[in-house]
């Protein structure tokens, strides 16, 4: 049976996202910032909460998980070795595989840092729920980690399948968008994606998940070997650069600077 990846909202602009199937009451929920939400909507579905998965340790994506195990102490919480997560039952990353069997899921560890040193994120064979390192139209920014680090986690990311649905962790479309139609005003990639997102926000839709392809198109942190991309990046700087992680780290510092 298909699974079903729903997001549930919290605070401002998070997403939690439940995974279950249709007709089975187990359960898992990642990067759980909040209980609340989480606990009135697996209660009205008549859910099981088995297996709680962590990306990193902000609080925003944490802060549900001690709540949520007093109700359901039997789920697993996976999660990368990092002194600031409290709770986790099962210390995972890079290459590890974990078995969600009342999901009939696996999933790959893959180690994504760079927005925080200890970032991971979880993969199976067409899903792809990333935290904060990568975002419909951008990526997060460097906390603890380094430029250098999130350029590589980013290139890692981009080696997956196009069609891999990348779940982030919240809604910043319509802002990351404005930043990529600063680096390519000319692109009409952009353009339609800009009114595409302003149309599902308009009806209250989420804009994500987004696929690996529709990132390559209109991402710029995804876009940094393309000639476009590394002049705006160079005329931010005003020097040229050299390769890929240097135009990242310019494009990362230009929207720090003078756009978020």
């Amino acid at each position: 049976m298909s699974l079903i990846i729903e997001p549930i909202r919290a605070f401002d602009d998070n997403y939690i996202w439940l995974l279950h199937r249709p007709g089975h009451p187990s359960c898992a929920v990642v990067d759980p910032g909040a209980a609340r939400p989480v606990i009135e909507r697996l209660q009205r579905e008549g859910l099981r909460l088995d297996a709680i998965l962590i990306t990193h340790h902000h609080g925003d994506h944490i802060g549900g998980v001690a709540d949520l195990r007093r109700l359901w102490p039997q789920a697993e919480v996976f999660g990368p070795a990092d002194h600031r997560i409290t709770g986790v039952t099962q210390v995972v990353g890079d290459g590890d595989r974990i078995n969600l069997a009342g999901l009939k899921l696996e999933f790959e560890v893959m180690a994504v840092p760079g927005h925080t040193s200890t970032h991971i994120a979880y993969l199976d064979d067409a899903h792809l729920f990333c935290g904060d390192t990568l975002f419909a139209a951008g990526c997060g920014r460097v906390f603890d980690g380094t430029f250098e680090q999130l350029a590589a986690s980013l290139r890692r990311i981009a080696a997956l399948p196009a069609q891999t649905c990348c779940y982030c962790a919240h809604e910043y479309t319509l802002a990351n968008l404005g930043f990529a139609r600063w680096v390519e005003p000319e692109s009409t990639a952009v353009t339609a994606a800009i009114a595409a997102a302003e149309q599902q926000r308009a009806l209250d839709q989420p804009t994500v998940p987004t696929t690996l392809a529709e990132e390559f198109a209109v991402n710029p942190f995804l876009r940094t070997a393309e000639p476009v991309v590394i002049a705006a990046a160079e005329h931010f700087a005003g020097a040229p650069l050299d390769g890929q992680a240097q135009v990242f780290t310019a494009l990362r510092r230009w929207k720090d600077e003078r756009y978020d």
